[in-house]
């Protein structure tokens, strides 16, 4: 299998060139992270204008990040197949039309079906977009900068989400959130042909797989309605078991959909590559510690210090720029050390972080004293670690894997995070409710304790990121690919299963 339009993206062999795209294609990214951190500041507004049940507010987040994780392998092989640019287009076009209904919202049905069509637009743009990065930039030390250029910016934007949704909740409404999107994406779509070249794998059969991808979506979204609903029907009760029995036969259909398909969603030759999957299953526990992270402090913010939107959004700047700082740092790094030195550190300091979260305190907490020495820890630690494991997860990739690689990676991180946040919201919630139960009335110290026990748990999740990353990423594909990026050798080979 070839790649076409090669003589194309030579066009692109010119700095200024390969600059413009790679800030249209960050610009984009930035828009796509922002959506659920946006949307997080907005929850109790949202919660309240529409009338959600507390247990079901996580589902405003849940729905796009369940539909985003679970389209993302279609997306990723429609890119290869289609055209990388022509999906980045389509998918931008989906992702402002839902943002836009959204905005409109009138129920929460309405709203959550919104979120799931947004997810679905995030899904065709995020991985045609790292694609286009992996095929345009060479493998070794540019393709770690451009990297680590797009990590900075997709890191702060969970974080400048928080902020840009204060703004617009405290001073417009919560439908801005939403509105705010659509002339980005709308005007990055027209911009994308004057900015990024076509390329494509060249497949003789323009096959996709149409019932892998629906029955891994439907299969984790039920895994993940259960976990969330849990708190409320009883992990022991016949509701609970019989969505989790029907999550493990829709997943299990999905891996024997994949078995006899010859085009799959996932065909699993991908996995010859051992730094790439090990690289996955270490995003997928990144996923799972650092996301619901967002989501727990804009709470504690806002419902035990009372902080208004915007100024639980202003929070969040320390946070963001430490993002920044650190992902930029990374890049080099991984050109000095490798992948592996910098993804345990990052985990360990994202495990320090969550575990300073959770002693924030139920009266008399401050920002100051509480948030700001545990916002930057995590910030560092994001940073280290989402760089260097993006890098590891496309290394040794060939043109015509490039969307499918940049699936995975993100897929991993995303259904991480959306089943963090199920896991955590239900940890929050049981011991929330649990501390109602015995006569606690006081409700700053259920809804803090709740929140400090759920820090704990993602903490653990991080500290069983940096022991797997330590175990299973091979220190040698590390150094090989360091070596390789200073000697400016963009052919790093592939590695096999060994």
């Amino acid at each position: 299998m070839r790649t076409l339009g090669k003589s194309r993206t030579e066009s692109l062999d010119t700095p200024r060139a390969k600059n413009l795209a790679l800030l249209l294609l960050a610009m984009t990214q930035f828009v796509i992270v922002i959506d659920a951190a946006i949307v997080n500041v907005a929850l109790p507004s949202i919660g309240s204008h529409l009338h959600f049940a507390r247990a079901d507010l996580s589902w405003v987040v849940n729905a796009y990040t369940l539909t985003f994780g679970g389209f993302l392998l279609l997306g990723g092989r429609l890119a290869d197949l289609l055209g990388r640019r022509r999906m980045f287009m389509l998918g931008l076009v989906v992702f402002s039309l839902a943002s836009l209904a959204g905005g409109l919202s009138q129920s929460e049905g309405w709203l959550i079906a919104a979120r799931a069509l947004q997810g679905l637009g995030g899904a065709i743009v995020s991985p045609a977009a790292l694609s286009i990065i992996t095929t345009t930039f060479a493998e070794g030390a540019e393709r770690n900068r451009a990297l680590g250029i797009w990590g900075a910016v997709a890191g702060a934007g969970g974080a400048a989400g928080v902020l840009l949704g204060g703004i617009l909740t405290s001073g417009l409404s919560w439908r801005w959130v939403l509105f705010v999107k659509v002339p980005i994406g709308i005007a990055a779509a027209l911009l994308a042909p004057r900015t990024l070249v076509e390329s494509r794998a060249e497949d003789a059969t323009r096959t996709f797989d149409i019932p892998g991808a629906v029955t891994v979506t439907a299969g984790l979204s039920l895994l993940v309605y259960a976990v969330v609903d849990a708190v409320n029907a009883g992990w022991g009760s016949t509701a609970t078991l019989l969505r989790l029995a029907g999550a493990a036969v829709l997943l299990l259909a999905f891996l024997a959909i994949e078995v006899r398909q010859r085009n799959p969603l996932m065909p699993f030759s991908i996995f010859r590559l051992r730094t790439l999957r090990r690289a996955n299953i270490v995003g997928l526990l990144i996923g799972m510690s650092l996301f619901s992270m967002f989501f727990f402090i804009s709470l504690y913010l806002q419902n035990v210090l009372h902080y208004s939107p915007i100024k639980t959004g202003i929070s969040y700047l320390p946070l963001a720029v430490g993002i920044i700082i650190a992902a930029g740092g990374a890049s080099q790094l991984v050109t000095r050390f490798g992948f592996k030195p910098p993804l345990i550190a990052g985990l360990l300091l994202v495990a320090a972080a969550l575990l300073w979260f959770s002693q924030v305190p139920s009266t008399g907490g401050s920002f100051a004293a509480d948030i700001l020495g545990p916002s930057l820890l995590a910030a560092f630690g994001l940073g280290l670690a989402f760089v260097p494991v993006t890098i590891a997860a496309v290394t040794g990739t060939e043109p015509h894997e490039a969307g499918l690689a940049s699936g995975l990676i993100n897929t991993s991180q995303q259904v991480g995070g959306a089943l963090g946040l199920a896991i955590l919201a239900t940890v929050a919630n049981s011991r929330t409710q649990s501390l109602f139960h015995v006569g606690v009335h006081n409700t700053s110290v259920a809804l803090t304790k709740g929140f400090d026990r759920a820090f704990l748990v993602g903490a653990g999740f991080a500290i069983a990121g940096a022991i797997l990353a330590a175990v299973l990423i091979s220190s040698r594909d590390s150094r090989e690919h360091a070596q390789a990026a200073r000697a400016g050798d963009a052919a790093v080979a592939p590695v096999v299963a060994g």
